[in-house]
């Protein structure tokens, strides 16, 4: 397990994936902010849907992220877009909606960071998220992320195109 300040990222179990599909897919507007596909309902025993733990693409990671002091599923992480030539990825979480608000989104940043840096060598990991998701915005320039920029209506969200930002942090600027 890798170990923050108050979270654990740690492989994701089976047990995991019924709690992730009711409380993180289940809400759909959430879900479609911070998802570019399209949301979809998942058939109760389906194989293929997001939260799987098998037969993940090379350039994926995921992990269940656990809250230190409870030992609780508060929600899951991942490292998403990698690539090896270029030494990049780009990174997401999402926490089960007890868990906002608790300062665990930076700290799970910052455990992603240090296994993109430390573990896989990357030297560049890049958050791309809604420009009003306030919280994901903070948790990722805590870490040390510098907004590069705004895509301007890039993305479709229930209904409604929004803008995203793009935050990114090198390997050099990390502070472990």
């Amino acid at each position: 397990m890798l170990r923050g300040e108050k979270v654990g990222l740690r492989a994701r179990h089976e047990e995991d994936v019924p709690v992730l599909i009711e409380e993180l897919h289940g809400d759909v507007v959430t879900r479609s902010r911070g998802d570019s596909r399209p949301w979809r309902p998942i058939a109760p025993g389906a194989a293929n849907h997001p939260f799987r733990v098998d037969d993940l693409p090379e350039d994926v990671v995921v992990f269940s992220v656990v809250e230190s002091a409870s030992g609780e599923l508060a929600g899951e992480a991942m490292l998403w877009g990698i690539d090896l030539h270029n030494r990049t990825a780009h990174l997401g979480l999402s926490l089960r909606p007890a868990f906002r608000g608790r300062g665990l989104g930076s700290d799970v940043v910052r455990v992603l960071c240090a296994y993109g840096f430390a573990v896989r060598g990357l030297q560049r990991l890049q958050v791309d998220t809604l420009s009003d998701n306030t919280a994901m915005i903070t948790a990722a320039t805590r870490a040390g992320f510098t907004l590069e920029g705004t895509l301007r209506r890039a993305a479709w969200v229930y209904g409604g195109f929004a803008d995203e930002v793009v935050l990114g942090l090198l390997a050099e600027e990390w502070k472990p």
